[in-house]
């Protein structure tokens, strides 16, 4: 006897609204990624499938400004690189110097202790980013074997800016570099090989435009004969990145059967990866800065304060705003994802109008984000990344937040009378 009942809601047609994500990530892929990912199924060994892992490989190369052969993809969303980061390099009693401006410092510092890292923190004053003094007095105090630190953190809107010396400071004291480019990748200058970074890598569903999923990553070789060198074997199967490398041939051999990859997802970050070819590393950088300082600008006339008061220590890909005195930041993000207005679309199917009806009378349905972790209640926090970054979608969020702000002053003025 079959004692669970066939599901009635999977008998209804999935419907799935238009957003305008510009909180910080996913951003909207384009036409040509969301055409991609419906090409056929091929399988994950064919030499189709190789060839397009082969294609993505060396755009990998190229927004990472890396010769790097172990250059590669983990199967995973952005947490896959970090966590691979760690447990490829790290041994027991370790010692890792982990960097924090926000969240993901904290996030990296108990990832790395569950691989058995002795880590130690050097953390910014609040709303500031680490300067090179900072880093090298921790340096000197504890000596570490790794240093990890993110380029920019989604949770702040801060950004690292003086990675250049950071790597210089790690050449010196012979520490491996490992830098998370998640947030920051596409939307201000990264060197890889000129920076003497060892790990980097970053999310295919930010700046790049992709479907998560997949989580771009380039080793040096002084990475990778420190992984070979190891008294023990990486603890994670799925995340031991020589074996990885193998199947993405990185190591002048034929692909070898590791694990079976999303071909779909690989369709979308290869045509990702060809876009920002085709505009240019340099222009599509410009790009972000560009439409970051209109969203800036205009925040200013709008009269809202910004979270990070340093323009150089700035995120260019996610803004962070203080949430105004007596707003509550979440009635402007629900006005801006819930705003309506009457629409001309009908559809004659029951189910998508009993569950669905609010979408087709949605105006705006954008997403805007409130804090993260250190940040909760205290800021806004807007994304322009990828598709996003337009001048156009900039103007459109100071309009949607401005309307949002004003209509959530008039609701506690509406409040106090009663």
């Amino acid at each position: 006897m079959m004692d669970i009942p066939n599901p009635l809601v999977l008998k209804r047609p999935l419907f799935v609204p238009i957003k305008t994500l510009m909180g910080p990530g996913p951003s909207n892929c384009s036409q040509r990624v969301l055409s991609a990912l419906s090409n056929p199924m091929i399988g994950h060994l064919h030499p189709e499938c190789l060839q397009i892992m082969s294609e993505i490989k060396e755009g990998i190369k190229y927004v990472f400004q890396t010769s790097n052969d172990a250059t590669m993809c983990i199967s995973g969303s952005g947490h896959s690189g970090l966590e691979s980061a760690m447990c490829n390099l790290i041994e027991e009693n370790d010692v890792i110097l982990v960097a924090s401006i926000g969240l993901w410092g904290h996030r990296a510092a108990d990832i790395a202790k569950r691989y058995g890292g002795d880590v130690r923190l050097v953390e910014a004053t609040f709303g500031h980013s680490l300067t090179i003094n900072e880093i090298e007095i921790a340096f000197k105090y504890h000596q570490p074997k790794i240093f990890f630190t993110v380029q920019g953190d989604s949770s702040t809107g801060l950004l690292q800016s003086n990675l250049k010396e950071i790597g210089e400071l790690c050449h010196k004291y012979n520490c491996l570099f490992i830098v998370d480019t998640i947030a920051s990748l596409g939307g201000t200058e990264f060197f890889m090989d000129e920076w003497f970074v060892d790990v980097a890598f970053t999310g295919s569903q930010k700046t790049l435009g992709a479907p998560p999923g997949l989580t771009p990553i380039s080793l040096s070789m002084r990475a990778i004969e420190c992984i070979r060198a190891r008294k023990t074997k990486v603890k994670v199967y799925y995340f031991d990145i020589l074996l990885i490398g193998q199947y993405w041939s990185c190591f002048s051999m034929s692909a070898i059967y590791h694990h079976t990859i999303s071909v779909t997802l690989l369709y979308g970050l290869r045509e990702a990866l060809a876009q920002v070819c085709a505009e240019g590393l340099k222009a599509f950088i410009h790009r972000h800065q560009h439409c970051s300082y209109r969203l800036q600008q205009g925040l200013k006339d709008l009269g809202l304060e910004m979270f990070v008061k340093n323009p150089k220590e700035r995120l260019p890909t996610i803004t962070t705003i203080k949430v105004p005195f007596g707003i509550d930041w979440r009635k402007v993000i629900e006005y801006a994802m819930r705003k309506y207005v009457a629409h001309t679309q009908t559809h004659t199917h029951m189910y998508i109008c009993e569950i669905n009806i609010v979408n087709f009378f949605n105006r705006y349905c954008m997403e805007i984000s409130g804090g993260l972790g250190s940040t909760v209640g205290k800021v806004f926090r807007i994304g322009l990344m990828g598709e996003n970054a337009t001048l156009e979608r900039a103007d459109l969020i100071l309009n949607i937040l401005h309307e949002a702000i004003e209509s959530s002053k008039l609701d506690n003025n509406e409040k106090s009378k009663i």
